[in-house]
């Protein structure tokens, strides 16, 4: 098995080609996905029919999967998708889209917010891992934004001012944001803030990124409003179209990022139509910042 990188945008993503992702991998075809993404931090995989089996199985190449639970108001009863699969459609546990003011619904319309996957969690996700199993006529494309090339243009006196600089993210953040009303018990244990570095590091790679999302409410140090403005100015600035790459999703494409470096969000479409995607997430090893800051 030949693995072929094609970037298909001027400053990151990669097409791959030459690699069936319904048989399990070699650890060096493994290896060779895994520096692809160190280099272009979203791969795109076209034609690749996978079950949710399989699709585990690839994603377990590069890391242990991360637990699901957490990240969603959805009840253990009306899951859809078995341990170890993110639910990202538009659907119920009957395979039908969600009536309007279906509170899963709302909840998931934050995915069209600007983020990071679990970047709400104190060890944020690695990889997250997506795959288009049915998709609406038009619309739904997912862009990603390049937070690396982001860092980059930023001039060296305003890099020097963000470092160290320690955020709080919570899904509390982002819901709220668009008006979503979260329990007293959610609020405080499921979207309970946890700390990240504005900037951080690349492990692989070493280089530097802002560490943006939607869940990112406020700056330690900093007051509110000020931080506020701050993290818009820098979401302004790093999802100018030069750093973003817009999927235009076909049926049985996968698309792999690095959330370690990269924002997305999914755009609107037709919700009386299906969209059934499936995420698979690789768990994190470290945190970006030390907990005892906490609220």
């Amino acid at each position: 098995m030949s693995v072929v990188v094609k970037q298909i945008h001027p400053v990151f993503v990669g097409e791959i080609s030459g690699v069936d992702l319904t048989q399990p991998l070699t650890s060096d075809v493994a290896n060779q996905i895994e520096a692809a993404l160190d280099e272009h931090a979203v791969l795109v995989f076209h034609n690749q029919a996978i079950s949710d089996e399989q699709q585990q199985a690839f994603s377990q190449n590069f890391g242990e999967l991360e637990n699901a639970k957490g990240g969603n108001v959805t009840k253990a009863t009306d899951r859809r998708l078995e341990e170890g699969m993110n639910d990202v459609s538009n659907l119920g546990k009957d395979n039908k889209p969600l009536p309007r003011d279906s509170r899963q619904r709302l909840f998931n319309l934050g995915n069209r917010l600007w983020h990071s996957d679990s970047s709400f969690r104190a060890i944020p996700a690695k990889y997250s891992l997506l795959s288009a199993r049915v998709i609406p006529d038009a619309g739904g494309n997912t862009e990603f934004a390049d937070m690396r090339a982001a860092y980059d243009d930023l001039d060296a006196e305003f890099k020097t001012s963000l470092e160290g600089l320690i955020c709080e993210h919570s899904l509390y953040h982002s819901r709220g944001a668009l008006g979503f009303e979260v329990t007293e018990e959610e609020r405080t244990e499921t979207f309970k803030p946890v700390l990240q570095s504005l900037v951080r590091v690349h492990q692989a790679s070493k280089r530097k990124s802002l560490y943006l999302s939607s869940h990112a409410g406020k700056i330690h140090g900093m007051p509110i409003p000020e931080a506020r403005m701050l993290l818009r100015d820098l979401v302004e600035h790093a999802t100018q179209p030069k750093y973003v790459y817009a999927h235009q999703w076909r049926q049985h494409d996968l698309v792999v990022w690095d959330n370690r470096c990269t924002m997305h969000r999914v755009r609107s479409f037709d919700e009386s139509q299906p969209r059934d995607m499936r995420r698979t997430t690789v768990a994190g090893t470290e945190m970006t910042a030390s907990q005892d800051l906490a609220a």
